[in-house]
């Protein structure tokens, strides 16, 4: 894997990765939505195996607290699974999408197997979204503070999503913007936040799936 640039990442967290009540509430509800959502997960599985054969699950390194590289799960939307050094990210009528992965993703639920990340540790419900390794390691010569946002577990939806800071980064402004509020949700945390966060994420998805 190649080294991230000088400055590295930081070596302390910030007290949001190590408040209990929020990774009670991690657990609880990321339990509860995968068996609840048991059936659901079941048929797109079968879905995704049935037009193409592969493997359902997409998995890439991505940066979690502290700098740390760990495997981030999708259901696969693609005829590819790009990892390490040089990774494509997805934009809008990208041919290397399934006609299964057009729906998934258009509903946010290729996302769902993120739930046995935040169930596992390696994410929260609310975070800073994790960028691929290779991509992380662009970002940070580009902004100088944008390790600070490793200083929290990445998260499936944050502060960033729900202000319309999502998707394909295509201009430089948007990443700054993108890391100011992570960083902002970092220094502010606070659990009310987290379930403010995860009700306005509910209404984006619901009024727009294929914006979040």
């Amino acid at each position: 894997m190649v080294p991230f640039p000088p400055g590295g990442t930081p070596r302390v967290a910030a007290p949001v990765a190590s408040s209990t009540a929020k990774r009670c509430f991690d657990v609880l509800v990321s339990a509860t939505a995968i068996a609840i959502l048991a059936p659901v997960l079941l048929l797109i599985a079968a879905a995704i195996w049935a037009e193409t054969r592969g493997p359902v699950f997409f998995r890439q390194q991505r940066t979690g607290l502290l700098g740390r590289p760990f495997p981030i799960l999708k259901f696969r939307t693609m005829t590819v699974q790009e990892d390490g050094g040089a990774v494509r990210q997805a934009c809008r009528g990208d041919t290397r999408i399934t006609r299964v992965g057009a729906v998934l993703r258009k509903l946010s639920l290729d996302e769902l197997p993120q739930l046995i990340n935040v169930l596992s540790g390696e994410m929260s419900l609310v975070g800073p979204r994790p960028h691929a390794v290779a991509h992380d390691q662009q970002f940070m010569r580009l902004v100088p503070n944008y390790a600070d946002r490793f200083r929290a577990r990445p998260g499936i939806t944050g502060l960033a999503q729900v202000h319309g800071l999502r998707g394909e980064i295509v201009r430089e402004s948007a990443l700054i913007l993108r890391a100011a509020a992570d960083i902002r949700y970092i220094e502010t945390w606070s659990l009310a936040a987290d379930i403010g966060i995860l009700a306005r994420t509910a209404l984006v998805v619901f009024r727009d799936p294929a914006a979040f």
